[in-house]
């Protein structure tokens, strides 16, 4: 065998055991999941309680629950979180929603928080409709009086949620239009779009969803183009409320007046 003939060789078996290596562990990629709070509810929220939401699959998930602290509008809010930390990092959020009277349901996927199992498109979307029953059945929650606000890839799961369950209105803060085109852009040198396992659609159903949409963006966010929320509002029938100057994990676009302001305008 020739020297560039092994030098071919060789690149090609490199390149198929990075293929393969990103096959394996490209959800502890997606998924960065925080661990089980250091603190409890009511430590840290107003009211806070603990809740136990049991998942089709046998699953019980931990999550926490505010009541409004200001005059209260009988809406509840159920966050759906990005791909990252777990709902002791949403305090700030629910604190500024129960300030302007609306209770907040503060869900983890399987896999954050200290939840059982292990994340993955169809485990988020079975978590949501584990919420969405627990809230609406055990908590008698009418659907009428419930606000699903997605945050990033937690947008992915409202849509899909809101797709299939009734709610009041979705608010999605930074969606893409598909998990594969945040992928592409994050990584351009690799064939990410043939080796997603999970899709994540947002742009191609989000337009089925019955409910109102109102999108949230913010304007320099380097990790959700905000070209592609954009994208998301306009197959959804709005426009994006954008924040100038605003980077994906800025308080100012995770819990600052311009999605406080969009919540509870769609909680009405």
């Amino acid at each position: 065998m020739g020297t560039a003939l092994r030098l071919v060789v060789g690149l090609v078996v490199v390149v198929a055991v990075a293929v393969a290596l990103l096959w394996a562990i490209q959800r502890r990629l997606v998924f960065l999941p925080g661990g089980a709070p250091s603190v409890a509810p009511e430590q840290v929220l107003a009211g806070g309680s603990p809740l136990a939401v049991p998942t089709a699959d046998g699953l019980v998930l931990a999550a926490w629950h505010a009541p409004a602290t200001g005059p209260s509008r009988g809406v509840t809010v159920l966050v759906l979180p990005g791909n990252a930390g777990s709902r002791a990092d949403r305090v700030p959020l629910a604190e500024a929603l129960t300030a302007r009277g609306l209770d907040v349901v503060l869900l983890d996927y399987r896999g954050y928080g200290g939840n059982p199992g292990s994340p993955s498109e169809e485990g988020l979307a079975a978590d949501a409709l584990a919420a969405h029953r627990y809230l609406t059945g055990h908590r008698g929650i009418d659907p009428s009086r419930l606000v699903v606000l997605g945050e990033s890839i937690g947008a992915a799961v409202a849509t899909r949620l809101a797709q299939e369950r009734p709610v009041r209105a979705v608010v999605l803060r930074s969606p893409f239009t598909e998990l594969a085109d945040v992928a592409a852009e994050q990584y351009p040198f690799l064939p990410v779009r043939t080796l997603l396992r999970d899709r994540f659609p947002v742009v191609t159903t989000v337009g089925s969803v019955a409910a109102p949409v109102t999108v949230v963006a913010g304007g320099a966010d380097e990790i959700v183009p905000v070209e592609q929320s954009r994208a998301v509002a306009a197959a959804a029938g709005s426009a994006a409320v954008e924040v100038p100057g605003a980077r994906h994990n800025d308080p100012d676009l995770g819990y600052g007046p311009p999605l406080v302001d969009a919540v509870v305008r769609a909680a009405g």
